[in-house]
């Protein structure tokens, strides 16, 4: 049985009997959920957990790497894990908004009375995969910011409720390689968490090569259904936490803006900083981490394991870091260190 913390929450009732009950049975299907991921999945168990702590806390997801590292296949793979009616975009050059909401067409009934009919896109599903996302003009990219924030789209003036749960999982190439397009900051916010996908090691990449290259091959099975996740999601937010994490979470945001820092590296290298919804998505992410790893209530060690995922495409760098060879990831260790 999950053990109930005794460290005091903020603004959060006791939690009810039901609620551990429930947290308990959370944590076996999470558990069950990442077996079967790995099954699939080889060599990438921290990309895996951030995903499904996304799905968990009811965001979005931006995963960046090189081609070959199996994020389309990752997302396919929860889409079947989690019961999503998911559908996939291959983002191209030429791909236009209306290829990704849907348009409006002009019918002629038998009569003769014209008028026109909505054509759905394939954003109206739950878990939309946005392969390659950046490879798309940023007129197209931006046709996202209201389906990922409001979970509504607006087409010749009319708006249409998306799907519910609705989850962006958008793959990513480096910038630095040709035919790619940076992604605009509002939209970069709208992402709960940037997760950068690695290369495996020698032996996840052993595995990997013989359970792939064989004649039998394991395929993802179904664990959750879109009713199960949303109430996941719900329990996600009776998480209580306690005064000494929210304040970490409130510490680490603001003193990565250079107008309120503390640190002398972040008023010196760093731009603009992580807004108030880099906050909201911490506070989100440490309840999820903790009920998936068996825990009541989230620990300053959640905020510091998930910062780095969380504010780094929130934050953008001066040229003195560029100079200076700095990194954001380098400002957010210092972050972690001076406040966790």
């Amino acid at each position: 049985m999950i053990p109930a913390s005794q460290s005091p929450s903020v603004d959060q009732p006791p939690l009810s009997p039901k609620v551990v009950e429930e947290a308990d049975g959370l944590k076996t299907r999470l558990k069950e959920a990442r077996e079967v991921v790995g099954k699939v999945i080889f060599g990438q168990a921290g990309v895996v957990d951030q995903t499904i702590i996304t799905l968990l806390a009811g965001g979005h997801a931006l995963l960046i790497g090189v081609p070959g590292l199996a994020k389309t296949r990752l997302v396919q793979t929860l889409g079947t894990v989690f019961g999503l009616n998911a559908k996939r975009v291959q983002f191209t050059p030429d791909l236009m908004p209306a290829d990704i909401l849907g348009s409006e067409v002009l019918e002629e009934a038998p009569g003769g009375e014209r008028s026109f009919r909505f054509i759905r896109g394939p954003v109206f599903s739950q878990l939309l995969m946005a392969d390659e996302i950046n490879r798309a003009s940023p007129r197209t990219q931006s046709a996202l910011l209201q389906a990922m924030q409001e979970h509504k789209v607006s087409v010749a003036g009319h708006a249409y409720d998306l799907p519910q749960p609705f989850h962006v999982l958008a793959t990513q190439n480096p910038l630095e390689q040709e035919g790619t397009y940076p992604l605009p900051e509002a939209q970069l916010d709208r992402f709960l968490m940037q997760i950068d996908v690695g290369y495996p090691d020698l032996e996840s990449e052993r595995r990997m090569l013989l359970a792939t290259t064989g004649a039998h091959e394991d395929r993802a099975v179904q664990v959750f259904d879109a009713d199960g996740l949303m109430d996941a999601q719900r329990l996600v937010r009776h998480v209580p936490v306690g005064e000494s994490v929210v304040s970490a979470i409130l510490t680490l945001v603001r003193s990565g803006r250079p107008e309120d820092s503390p640190l002398e590296a972040v008023r010196r290298h760093v731009s603009w900083g992580p807004g108030p919804r880099a906050a909201q998505a911490l506070m989100l992410a440490v309840r999820a981490r903790a009920l998936m790893e068996g825990r009541l209530t989230p620990s300053v060690e959640d905020v510091a394991a998930l910062a780095t995922p969380i504010l780094k495409h929130r934050m953008a760098l001066g040229f003195s870091a560029r100079a200076e060879g700095v990194t954001t990831s380098d400002i957010i260790d210092r972050l972690i260190a001076s406040v966790c």
